[in-house]
């Protein structure tokens, strides 16, 4: 049954005549003169545009079917390119119809020329792009509506890294006071300016001008809980330091209050050294506890760089009996205490992105004696900067140390 229906259509396609075809095309078509004067039309493209036949062959040119802007472009570009080339295809214009309205089309033009190569009259076929305007339209509002997302996007990560800095520096000491006879310099290094590190330091008086405590550290995690913890764990630590000024006891009950306060699955921890200078005429005794933090190193005036070791030392907050190691050193003049968090012994640096480590760190140090505190900060912040993307973590500095007496002029 299929194959008479078949053959039925077929033989009514046959039948169709050139002009029906030319006149029914699902596109427009039009001849023109070399001059623009409209020769012969298509019913289709006098559909679209609302007119008759009579109102249009021979009595208008191209150029008066297109609107305002239309006009002008085939005017200045479209006809010179066309007479020089003799086809374009492909253009984008916009008629006007009886109605007033706008139809936007895409347009081709072929030159027709006779044997001698004298230019005849000019074919144009015409689409009608008003769909593919309307796709135009809806993607140049996406963009315009990405380019909105992301520039807001972009305003609201800047108020979050405003909003960050100001969090972060209320977690840090906003000067460190001064202390007679002694040069102390600091320096915090934030590895997102999204992201809210653990690192803290602090120097504070503890009775007259003799007696000061300081502690640095770092808590585990990143973010807003991170933050919580770090403010805990400052004000503990200032707290019990106040009232009992011998850094083991310090540990021990920031050690208490962290087990006491994170309970269950959400174990919270810290490392941290926690000391106390004594001045002693023309040098500052000082007493450290380490609980699971790098060792603190030790800058002499004659050039050396040692550590203080403090192996042993567990994680404040991990466990009930957790042990802290202590330390005791000397500074006289031109030596200089450095106090760091891991971030600085564990960047990557090299082509195989190697831990930069201790002994690096020891060499460094070594490299910028005799120099006193500022001098120390400066060399290793500029070292932080040259870690580049090796460094992926917070990193806290504290130096303190006595200026370098060596001039007898005074």
């Amino acid at each position: 049954m299929g194959v008479p229906s078949t053959r039925a259509a077929f033989s009514a396609l046959l039948e169709d005549s050139a002009e029906d075809l030319y006149e029914s095309a699902p596109c427009g078509y039009l001849s023109t003169l070399m001059d623009g004067t409209v020769a012969k039309i298509n019913a289709t493209l006098l559909d679209w545009l609302g007119l008759t036949r009579d109102e249009v062959v021979g009595r208008i040119r191209f150029s008066d079917l297109l609107t305002v802007g239309g006009r002008l472009y085939h005017e200045t570009h479209f006809a010179p390119l066309l007479r020089m080339q003799g086809h374009l295809g492909g253009i984008a214009l916009e008629m006007k119809t009886a109605q007033g309205s706008r139809l936007p089309v895409l347009v081709t033009s072929t030159v027709k020329r006779s044997d001698d190569g004298e230019p005849l009259l000019i074919r144009t076929t015409v689409f009608d792009a008003t769909d593919r305007r309307a796709y135009e339209q809806e993607l140049l509002r996406a963009r315009r509506a990405a380019d909105d997302a992301r520039r807001q996007a972009e305003a609201d990560r800047e108020q979050l890294r405003e909003a960050l800095a100001v969090l972060q520096q209320s977690l840090l000491p906003a000067t460190l006071p001064d202390i007679p006879g002694v040069e102390t310099a600091c320096h915090y290094h934030t590895a997102s300016p999204i992201q809210l590190g653990g690192d803290f330091y602090d120097l504070f008086a503890l009775d007259g001008d003799d007696r000061f405590a300081f502690f640095l550290g770092d808590v585990c995690g990143k973010g807003p809980q991170a933050a919580a913890l770090t403010s805990l764990t400052r004000y503990t630590l200032r707290a019990a330091a106040l009232h009992d000024p011998d850094p083991v006891a310090n540990l021990g009950m920031l050690n208490t209050v962290l087990l006491e306060r994170y309970t269950g699955d959400d174990p919270r921890y810290c490392t941290a050294v926690v000391g106390v200078l004594e001045r002693a005429g023309d040098s500052v005794h000082v007493r450290l506890a380490s609980g699971g933090h790098p060792p603190a190193l030790v800058l002499r005036g004659d050039g050396g760089a040692e550590y203080l070791s403090t192996r042993g030392g567990m994680l404040v907050g991990a466990l009930p009996a957790a042990q802290f190691v202590t330390a005791r050193t000397t500074l006289h003049p031109g030596d200089t205490l450095l106090l760091y968090t891991d971030g600085l012994t564990e960047a990557r640096i090299g082509p195989g992105k190697e831990l930069y480590g201790y002994d690096a760190l020891q060499s460094f140090a070594a490299g910028l004696t005799p120099s006193g505190p500022r001098r120390v900060i400066d060399g290793l912040t500029e070292l932080l900067r040259g870690f580049g993307d090796g460094l992926d973590d917070d990193t806290a500095l504290l130096a303190i140390g006595l200026p370098d007496r060596t001039d007898t002029g005074s």
